[in-house]
């Protein structure tokens, strides 16, 4: 499975990054690929492609906040989750995510 995910918190620091950690530790010990574009303090980073959107079979939103340009990601299945729900059980977020899709 192919997962692109953004994540974003209020103040665009700790939690932005340790969701990022978790959703990528947990979507590749279930064998998926995965870009997480974070959105925080520095701005966008790592962001994601038209092509990557494309070529996705999932989005998840790990945020605590808006996801800037959201309309990129129009059309695809997506999951929205707090960035506390990803960093308590990141496992559980990729779980549902693959449900999303069966």
């Amino acid at each position: 499975m192919k997962i692109v995910a953004v994540t974003a918190c209020i103040a665009g620091l700790a939690h932005t990054y340790m969701a990022k950690a978790n959703l990528e530790k947990f979507a590749e010990a279930a064998g998926h690929q995965i870009k997480v574009e974070t959105q925080g303090a520095m701005g966008l980073e790592n962001k994601i492609s038209a092509e990557e959107v494309t070529e996705a079979d999932v989005v998840i939103f790990s945020v605590d906040t808006n996801v800037t340009e959201r309309d990129r990601f129009e059309g695809k299945e997506i999951l929205e989750v707090s960035t506390k729900e990803t960093i308590r059980d990141g496992e559980a977020v990729i779980k549902k995510a693959e449900e999303l899709i069966k």
